[in-house]
């Protein structure tokens, strides 16, 4: 757990509204649930725990597309002589980068660090990319694609980076909060990590509408956590967890100056919290993800463990708290 004392709200962008209306112009486009969580609010001592639902999203079982296809849309703009789309990803991202790649009629190419699952890159090389396994981490993944990137007709759709396509990620997962918004009163957000494009939106629509914003990360991935003690993005080891889309070890350059002022701070959680916290969703009829599972984990350990008695203070966690889990994907498999 850590809280982040150098929060500044006001120092936080404002959230990003011109890919609302690019989504919701896609075929298929729909918002996707909010669910009401009772027994969970009822045992935590909460008003209510409230669970974004993105296990069906565009057709894909995450919430990447929001991304990738603003991220596409944009730069396309500048390159309409691309020719093939460029990613790393631990496995969602890739796919909806291929996805938006076939929908465009574009050839795509996907790489995925080695501990990636059979199941994730059959997943993407289902939806017509090339899929190249790395002998390495996701940050190996990275820059392959990167060099892959600087090939004649290849255009780079990352979601970690300083400027352009990273940017426009976050941009575009602005709408998963506009629906958000529109559905449900909250005052508190848990959203995974990972790299922190969609922490960033968090953080911008946190700031925008008065709602405190904590990040989830693994035990064994937990860059962000350790970045807001550290003052300044750093780079932790990773071991490996369930929790692949959150398996990173370090924050994006884009994401960063939003996470550092409007991330109020972190949960950590483990692989066996996790498997908890997936069950206890399927019992409620939802299949969620890890990933998608771990919000639900961390809210249980900031309202009842001991060693999170300063973040919950400091997010005013209590009997008239009105909770959102950001659940980012469904049930993979494999």
């Amino acid at each position: 757990m850590v809280v982040n004392d150098r929060a500044e709200r006001g120092a936080v962008p404002p959230p990003a509204s011109e890919a609302l209306a690019f989504h919701e112009a896609l075929d298929g486009y729909a918002p996707t649930p909010i669910h009401e969580l009772p027994p969970t609010a009822s045992s935590l001592g909460l008003a209510a725990v409230l669970l974004k639902d993105e296990s069906s999203r565009l057709g894909l079982p995450a919430f990447k597309i929001l991304g990738a296809s603003w991220a596409v849309e944009r730069a396309l703009r500048g390159r309409a002589e691309a020719t093939t789309l460029v990613a790393a990803s631990a496995g969602n991202h890739g796919r909806a980068v291929a996805r938006v790649a076939a929908t465009r009629g574009l050839r795509c190419r996907i790489f995925l660090p080695r501990r990636a699952r059979p199941s994730r890159r059959d997943a993407i090389a289902g939806e017509g990319a090339d899929v190249v396994v790395v002998d390495g981490s996701y940050e190996d993944a990275v820059a392959a694609a990167e060099a892959a990137g600087r090939e004649p007709g290849a255009l780079l759709v990352s979601d970690v980076g300083a400027s352009g396509p990273p940017e426009w990620v976050i941009d575009g997962y602005a709408t998963l909060f506009h629906e958000a918004q529109a559905q449900a009163d909250y005052d508190l957000v848990l959203v995974p990590v990972g790299v922190g494009s969609l922490a960033a939106a968090a953080a911008r629509h946190g700031a925008a509408v008065d709602a405190k914003v904590v990040g989830v990360e693994p035990v064994a991935a937990g860059c962000l956590a350790a970045s807001l003690l550290a003052g300044r993005p750093t780079a932790v080891p990773t071991r490996g967890t369930i929790m692949a889309g959150l398996d990173c070890a370090e924050v994006s350059p884009a994401a960063w100056p939003s996470l550092r002022a409007g991330i109020h701070g972190v949960v950590t959680v483990g692989d066996d919290a996790t498997r908890v916290a997936m069950d206890t969703l399927a019992d409620a009829g939802l299949s969620i993800g890890e990933s998608g599972a771990a919000p639900l984990a961390a809210l249980r350990g900031l309202a009842t463990e001991p060693g999170c008695e300063p973040l919950r203070r400091a997010v005013d966690l209590g009997p008239g708290s009105r909770v959102l889990l950001i659940a980012t994907e469904g049930r993979t498999g494999g």
